[in-house]
């Protein structure tokens, strides 16, 4: 018993020091704070690309070569960097979740380059989507187009998913690049709404919803849905898809909208056949191939990980070990 009561006495001193310990981690990250405050969170990042591909060779090649043949090889590529490459390739990447959230990060990558590209440059964009909402990826589209209004060369490149919203945003480029088993298309709407009516009506639960306006709301989640509302709301999914399909046929004219707007997608290869894209290849081989006549310059737009979230990345941490260590010790008291 007194050996159980000195465990469990050590056990609450441990715990309360945790709990100090937090505490005092919370005074010192509010005093950082105030100092961190005025520091600027975001920053644009630009990789030349042919030197990192260079670097690469640079060190195969040392590997591999006498030590003769590799002196040689680097006076010879020494005097081919007397002739520098007048056109520039600019890099932008977007990796596409269902919200469209880094639609954020792109439209202020494409206002940096927008304030030096020429029409003499090119932006390639690699993307990966399956798409998501309507208005985010709308917006996607919008920033991709501003390219195209400054008569700046667009390709879009498709390693893996350019789907609905995706194929949305990617239909506006000048050429898009498919890598042969890349998903294409998919261009349809689709919208879906749970409803938990005869649930909440089976246990006496009743659920008020005020409007004003007839078609404020449609189809409801707690609500009954009427066959009036059902038409109103697949009216305004008819539209949408009637907007998506326009849009398609006006930047890629060449496609038979009727054919591919089925809500269905395709691999690379079949969606070539259908003009959905106008090449196999993939964004490792595009780029590699420019590199030898452009300069390429990848463009991130990264916002700086605050001091806030790295404290808070730290104490969820140290709270999780903390009662993960403290159930455990509880456990082996009794």
């Amino acid at each position: 018993m007194i050996d159980f009561l000195f465990e469990y006495g050590i056990f609450l001193a441990e715990a309360i020091t945790i709990v100090i310990s937090i505490i005092v981690v919370l005074i010192v990250a509010t005093s950082l704070l105030k100092k961190d405050k005025d520091k600027d969170e975001e920053k644009l990042e630009i990789i030349n690309f042919n030197r990192k591909i260079k670097s690469i060779r640079r060190t195969f090649e040392k590997q591999t070569l006498s030590k003769k043949d590799f002196k040689k090889l680097v006076k010879t590529e020494k005097k081919e960097q007397d002739s520098q490459k007048n056109k520039r390739v600019f890099v932008l990447d977007f990796d596409g979740d269902s919200n469209a959230s880094v639609v954020d990060s792109l439209r202020k990558e494409i206002t940096a380059v927008l304030n030096f590209a020429t029409e003499k440059d090119e932006v390639v964009v690699r993307l990966e989507s399956p798409g998501g909402v309507v208005h985010g990826y709308g917006l996607g589209a919008s920033q991709l187009k501003r390219i195209r209004d400054k008569k700046i060369p667009l390709t879009v490149s498709v390693d893996k998913v350019a789907a609905s919203g995706g194929y949305l945003m990617a239909c506006v480029a000048d050429k898009i690049i498919s890598a042969p088993f890349a998903i294409i298309g998919s261009i349809g709407v689709v919208a879906q709404v749970p409803n938990f009516h005869k649930i909440l009506k089976k246990n006496d639960i009743d659920f008020e919803l005020i409007t004003a306006g007839e078609f404020k709301r449609t189809l409801t989640m707690f609500g009954e849905n009427t066959d009036k509302a059902r038409e109103k709301f697949t009216e305004q999914i008819e539209e949408t898809h009637t907007l998506f399909k326009d849009f398609v046929n006006l930047n890629r004219n060449q496609i038979e909208i009727a054919k591919v707007a089925t809500g269905e997608y395709w691999y690379g290869q079949k969606a070539l056949e259908l003009n959905l894209v106008d090449e196999i290849k993939t964004s490792d081989d595009l780029l590699l191939e420019k590199s030898l006549e452009a300069e390429i310059f990848e463009i991130r737009y990264k916002k700086k990980e605050t001091l806030a979230e790295k404290i808070n990345s730290s104490i969820s941490l140290l709270i999780e070990k903390t009662i993960s260590n403290l159930v455990f010790k509880q456990k082996n008291l009794h």
